[in-house]
């Protein structure tokens, strides 16, 4: 008999991880939804062999069940299975960006026969929905399994050897160091993000001409990008990594701290050590690759600001077939003044662009 896999919560990284399965030897992946919209969509996209509005009959005889359900709706789902009489030998797995508080659950719960390895596939895209699926989408990405100690290595193994499909680089973490470790690198800057945002908004709105919103969009806008993210995910990923969260807020409290006394002091060498001690430390961060928080491949490239130059140079990509995320002219831009950045969701597309784009002579930065 073929290997069932069931999705639940067949959006962006549902579809993409149905996508990467459909078709493979021995596999028939199912969907579930339960709003019949949403079906239909996931019909027409084509990711799944078959979608269904019952929990029953996606999950019953399945071997792999994946949760690519949000953070908030996780345990409530994984309550609901346990009630369902599952396949002996099931493996039940999630796509969420915390691990903690699921495994526990998991380890709370009866669910003879039936092992839960979180997972957290560390890949996304600005775009959402099952119409933004890709197979592409977790190749070269970090995808983090936190198996407890109860699971046996087999049934690891098997998850491993599914998830090979994706073509993404497979890591062991224990679930609370996974918390610790995401919380710093990515929940931690959201929360900056949007502190700063805020901040900068409130004295925008003392301001009469509205200036601040003017001038900050360069690279304001750049290094605050994250904090467009989703409110209601966001919400509960920080809900659900509240306890670590706390402790990382109160690190950065010391750290903002620190930077008051060495400007109340006039300590220029300590400013400059600062920076060079985090100047080094990101020289050795790996470059070019997928991470808790999603790339964006940018180019810019010297154009004179006016009408028509947007679609000039849609066209002339778009005649190589060069699939654009976003483009914008940016008319106020502290370090490259006068550019136009061109955004791209997979490298080669960047790479294929510039190359393209510097043969037509212009002037491209990366």
């Amino acid at each position: 008999m073929p290997i069932k896999v069931a999705i639940f919560g067949v959006g962006l990284i549902g579809g993409s991880l149905a996508l990467c399965l459909k078709g493979k030897p021995g596999l028939t992946v199912v969907g579930h939804s339960h709003r019949p919209e949403s079906q239909q969509k996931i019909m027409d996209r084509g990711v799944v062999d078959a979608v269904t509005s019952s929990m029953e009959e996606a999950a019953c005889d399945a071997d792999f069940i994946f949760l690519c359900v949000p953070v908030g709706s996780l345990e409530p789902y994984l309550r609901k299975l346990s009630e369902l009489p599952l396949k002996q030998g099931c493996i039940i797995t999630d796509v969420g960006s915390t691990k903690a508080s699921v495994a526990a659950c998991a380890a709370m719960l009866s669910l003879p026969g039936v092992h839960f390895i979180g997972g957290h596939p560390m890949a996304g895209s600005e775009r959402s929905g099952v119409e933004a699926a890709s197979s592409l989408l977790f190749e070269n990405a970090y995808y983090v399994l936190t198996p407890s100690e109860d699971v046996p290595e087999d049934s690891y193994r098997k998850l491993e050897d599914l998830l090979s499909y994706t073509k993404a680089q497979i890591v062991r973490v224990d679930p609370v160091l996974h918390d610790e470790i995401v919380g710093a690198i990515s929940h931690l800057p959201h929360i900056i993000a949007v502190a700063l945002v805020n901040q900068i908004r409130t004295y925008n709105n003392t301001d009469a001409d509205g200036l601040y919103r003017l001038l900050a969009a360069g690279g304001f806008r750049d290094i605050t990008r994250i904090a467009s993210s989703d409110p209601v995910i966001w919400r509960d990923i920080l809900l659900s990594n509240r306890d670590i969260l706390l402790t990382l807020l109160k690190d950065w409290n010391r750290e903002i701290e620190g930077f008051i006394h060495l400007l109340e002091s006039r300590d220029g060498e300590g400013i400059e050590a600062a920076f060079a001690t985090a100047n080094q430390f990101r020289s050795e961060l790996p470059e070019r690759r997928k991470g808790a928080i999603t790339s964006l491949y940018d180019i810019y490239i010297d154009v004179p600001d006016h009408p028509g130059i947007i679609g000039q140079i849609a066209t002339q990509l778009g005649d190589q077939h060069i699939n654009l995320s976003n483009m914008q002219i940016i008319e106020s831009r502290e370090d490259v003044p006068g550019v136009m950045r061109l955004s791209f969701r997979q490298e080669s597309e960047m790479e294929r662009a510039k190359q393209h784009l510097q043969s037509l002579n212009y002037k491209v930065y990366v």
